[in-house]
């Protein structure tokens, strides 16, 4: 008995180390890392984004548990009371100090009560007891919600040290399924329930993505299921009916929205990172420098109505629109349904925020017939995601001919074969010509 209370005593000491709870000074408890009303450190990384994890319960009280966002590590709060209340003045652990005396069966003299961190043995033994509990998980008991948040939390953190995007769709879609009842220890429930939602072939293929990544963390085997993207054309709507939504808008930061949105082409997500410093009101460019879905950064040319819209707004963050997609998308579809009631067009009720995209697109290729231009617009880095806007609608015969110039040379060519200056789009010169002279040749002879 002697020799398992050095034993355990040297346990508890070793428990002091890794939790970083403080050590023994003159009989009195050294508090270390004090509290300040944050989330104390990750003991195993020393980061300070740790999410909490539930109330695990001492022989002393309730003590809040920690979940380190950065390296998944789980931990108690060492400076809680009650932690603090686990140790005496002699420097040990009053559970290892009385065990002798104690009933081992003894609420009180169960080690594990006491425990702040665990050493490298102890987590070898947890990891064994965890995984008895995710097999029975996956043989169909039902999880409970806070196991549930800590899998999610669990999911963010590894897929920051993955390098992923912070602003990926996968954690929302994974918390979509987890409150539409996916145990997400079970693959087989999560391919049926993936497969009941109502959602087009391209979000079920996310949806299988995000999992995957769940699955390769938590070491489970799977076959995933094959969802192709199915390609659609998108609804392109005209001029007109874009300025009678931006003109319906009684917020003025949803007009400026709409309208960063249809003179950029942005993604409704890039449009929501820009930032004050991205704005050159002197030259009226708006530089695109936090790009979505592997877009390229880039650099746009917009009229001076929207530097005056943009600067109307107030400067109270960093971002120029400093709200959520999801708030803005609700407060869009009340403007969209008044719109579509007061001036009873219903074709404004097809309109959405990448509505402003594809017309832009469209528009441009239509008017200039320079594909590479369009791409350049939209970021994209490959040439195959642009082709789809060649073929978005089929216009009638216009009376104009439409060419650009990107140099002083060229617009001069442009003006000898007859073409009128008309606009500058992102440093491009925009010129037509009636189609009567559409046999006549760009050339440099005067």
């Amino acid at each position: 008995m002697a020799g398992f209370h050095e034993e355990t005593s040297a346990a508890a000491g070793s428990l002091l180390a890794l939790g970083k709870v403080g050590s023994i000074n003159n009989g009195k408890l050294d508090q270390g890392q004090g509290s300040t009303g944050t989330s104390p450190p990750c003991p195993e990384c020393g980061s300070a984004k740790a999410w909490k994890d539930g109330i695990r319960e001492t022989a002393f009280g309730p003590v809040q548990r920690y979940l380190c966002r950065r390296c998944g590590y789980r931990f108690s709060d060492p400076n809680s009371k009650q932690a603090q209340r686990q140790f005496n003045g002699s420097g040990m652990s009053e559970h290892v100090e009385t065990i002798h005396t104690k009933k081992l069966k003894s609420k009180t003299a169960i080690l594990t009560y006491c425990r702040v961190s665990v050493s490298e043995g102890e987590m070898k033994n947890l990891a064994k007891v965890e995984t008895r509990q995710e097999n029975a998980q996956r043989e169909g008991t039902k999880l409970d919600p806070e196991t549930m948040k800590g899998l999610l939390i669990r999911y963010m953190a590894w897929l920051e040290k993955e390098g992923y995007d912070e602003n990926s769709s996968y954690p929302k879609l994974m918390k979509m399924l987890v409150k539409r009842g996916a145990n997400l220890l079970d693959p087989e429930n999560v391919k049926s329930l993936i497969a009941k939602q109502l959602w087009k072939d391209g979000v079920k293929a996310l949806a299988v993505q995000a999992y995957d990544i769940m699955a390769k963390m938590l070491n489970i085997q799977w076959a995933p299921p094959k969802y192709r993207r199915q390609e659609t054309l998108p609804w392109i709507p005209e001029e007109s009916e874009l300025d009678q939504l931006i003109a319906s808008c009684k917020s003025r930061r949803m007009a400026a929205f709409l309208e960063t949105l249809k003179e950029t082409f942005a993604d409704p997500g890039e449009a929501l990172r820009l930032r004050w410093i991205d704005v050159d009101a002197s030259n009226s460019v708006i530089t695109i420098n936090r790009p979505v879905k592997n877009h390229s950064p880039r650099q746009l040319k917009v009229s001076n109505r929207l530097i005056a819209m943009l600067n109307a707004l107030p400067k109270k963050s960093e971002l120029i629109f400093p709200t959520t997609y999801a708030s803005m998308y609700i407060a869009f579809l009340m403007l969209r349904r008044r719109a579509a009631k007061t001036l009873q067009n219903p074709r404004l009720l097809k309109i959405s925020f990448r509505t402003f995209r594809h017309w832009g697109a469209t528009m441009t290729y239509h008017y200039t017939r320079k594909i590479l231009l369009v791409q350049k617009l939209l970021g994209h880095k490959s040439i195959l995601n642009t082709m789809v806007y060649t073929r978005l609608i089929h216009f009638k015969d216009d009376e104009f001919e439409v060419e650009t110039a990107s140099n002083v040379e060229e617009a001069k060519d442009l003006l000898k074969a007859g073409f009128d200056y008309i606009t500058d789009k992102n440093e491009i010169m925009l010129f037509r010509r009636p189609k009567r002279f559409a046999n006549i040749g760009v050339s440099n002879e005067t």
